[in-house]
């Protein structure tokens, strides 16, 4: 393993046990990485890391709830005592919150989802940034979506917070541009995750006939292009949105 690209690389990966956040790990892992799986489901992780471990890979898994700073902090400190490093943060943890109109809403679901969502996104950048600014070095990729971009009707709060990550992404990109550290995000359309078992089928139907490709996208899709902001190829690369859509998205 001596040969690969990104050897020795430590990457912390939130929302980590399946989906976008597991497959990203996997190809994080085979091009060298060390990997923190960061789950708010400890078995989970911990499964997942074991699972690395036994194909040859160094991981960790941690129980962490993204949307609770002290987790947070505590997470990214295991990560640098047991690694002596931190080099890539995939901000992935996330959920749809309930399918409903606004007038339907409580208090609490609004809270949750940008507690999840967006606030965790704002405590993870924040407490890596402080290793990362240390080393000169660094690449954040925060998970939005094409939500962000068109508002889902019947999923406010969701929307809300994905466009958020958009622009937290775009001015905390240039915020650290001179720090060596490169900040950009991903904005998928519909993609087939766990996520998908919140939603009701009619709901599900309506995003199948807006992808323009017939299809939904994989979480591998997606992690091809989370490996490829975090590598030295997007080097020249910060501060920016790529959309992995099937054409979807106009803008």
């Amino acid at each position: 393993m001596t040969d690969l690209p990104m050897q020795g690389r430590v990457a912390l990966i939130t929302g980590s046990g399946c989906g976008i956040g597991l497959a990203t790990a996997r190809r994080l892992a085979a091009d060298g990485c060390c990997i923190v799986l960061a789950d708010i489901d400890e078995a989970v992780a911990q499964s997942a890391a074991r699972d690395l471990e036994a194909e040859g890979y160094r991981a960790l898994g941690l129980a962490c709830d993204a949307g609770n700073r002290d987790d947070v902090e505590r997470v990214i400190e295991a990560t640098v005592a047991e690694f002596g490093q931190l080099d890539i943060v995939f901000n992935n943890a996330g959920i749809m919150g309930r399918t409903a109109p606004l007038w339907e809403l409580e208090d609490s679901d609004w809270d949750e989802v940008v507690r999840v969502n967006l606030s965790s996104m704002f405590y993870v950048c924040r407490a890596a940034i402080a290793h990362m600014r240390k080393r000169g070095s660094g690449s954040i990729v925060n998970m939005a979506s094409i939500a962000g971009k068109e508002g889902t009707p019947n999923l406010v709060p969701y929307s809300v917070t994905k466009a958020g990550i958009i622009a937290l992404t775009k001015a905390l990109g240039k915020e650290v541009i001179r720090d060596g550290i490169r900040v950009n995000c991903v904005a998928p359309a519909v993609i087939e995750t766990p996520l998908l078992d919140q939603l009701p089928q009619e709901a599900i139907d309506v995003m199948l006939s807006k992808a323009p490709m017939g299809r939904f996208g994989t979480s591998d899709e997606v992690a091809a292009v989370v490996h490829f902001l975090a590598s030295d190829d997007a080097s020249f690369i910060t501060a920016n949105c790529f959309d992995v859509s099937g054409g979807r998205a106009t803008y």
